[in-house]
C-alpha cells in the first residue's frame, strides 16, 4: 500500500487519537461503575430500548453512504482523509475527497442524533468500547455496539446493532455503509467478536 505524509491538520488528528489510546491503555479513563457493570446483565429498560431502536433507525438511514477514514461527526458525514496507513485503495488516497462516515463516526453520529444530543462518544473506537457499558451476547438488543478486534489490530472496528442478529457497520475505504445479516454467525465476524456495550446518556 503506497502512503503518503500527513498534513500538518491530519497528522494532529491522527496524534489526538494516539494520544486517547495511549491514555485508555495506561488505564487513565474512569473504570465502569458497578451498576454499569451489572448492566451487562440486565434487559434494557423501557426508555433505554426506545433510544437503542432510534440509533438503529438514524444508522439504517445511513446505509449507501461511502465510508471515509476518519469521516463523520455528531452533525453527520464528513471530508475523510488519510494517514500512513488508512484511507488508501490501491495505493490511491481516497479518504481526502470522500465524504462520509468512518465505523467510529458512525457509531457516534447516530448515537448523538438518536439521543437528542444527549449521548456524545469520542470519535474512536477503544474509547467508544471503554465507556460504554457491557452487554453480555444473549442481552443484545437495537443500538447497542458491537466491537471486533485482531490480534495485530485490537479494537479495530465497531458496528450497530440492528437487531435479529444484523449489524449496520462502514468497514474500510472504498465500501458503503452496509447492513450484515446474522453477522455473529459469520466465521470472520464472530473469530474477531470482542463484546458489546451499551451507550446512555449522562447519570443524573
Amino acid at each position: 500500500m503506497e502512503s503518503q505524509p500527513p498534513s500538518r491538520d491530519q497528522a494532529f488528528g491522527v496524534g489526538r487519537r494516539r494520544m486517547l489510546g495511549l491514555a485508555l491503555g495506561a488505564g487513565l479513563v474512569p473504570a465502569l461503575t458497578p451498576a454499569a457493570q451489572a448492566a451487562a446483565h440486565a434487559a434494557p429498560p423501557a426508555a433505554t430500548a426506545a433510544l437503542g431502536r432510534r440509533v438503529a433507525a438514524v444508522a439504517e438511514a445511513q446505509i449507501g453512504i461511502p465510508y471515509a477514514w476518519g469521516g463523520g461527526d455528531r452533525l453527520g458525514p464528513g471530508l475523510g482523509f488519510c494517514d500512513d496507513e488508512n484511507g488508501y485503495l490501491n495505493g490511491k488516497c481516497l479518504g481526502e475527497t470522500t465524504v462520509g462516515f468512518d465505523c467510529s463516526g458512525l457509531s457516534l453520529y447516530c448515537w448523538y442524533r438518536a439521543s437528542q444530543g444527549t449521548v456524545e462518544l469520542g470519535h474512536y473506537t477503544v474509547a467508544q468500547f471503554h465507556l460504554s457499558a457491557p452487554v453480555e451476547r444473549d442481552g443484545l438488543a437495537p443500538g447497542d455496539l458491537l466491537f471486533f478486534s485482531r490480534p495485530d489490530a485490537p479494537l479495530h472496528h465497531v458496528g450497530i446493532y440492528a437487531g435479529d442478529g444484523a449489524m449496520i457497520h462502514a468497514e474500510r475505504t472504498g465500501t458503503l455503509i452496509a447492513r450484515v445479516e446474522k453477522v455473529l454467525d459469520i466465521p470472520r465476524w464472530a473469530g474477531e467478536f470482542a463484546g458489546a456495550r451499551r451507550p446512555g446518556p449522562p447519570s443524573a
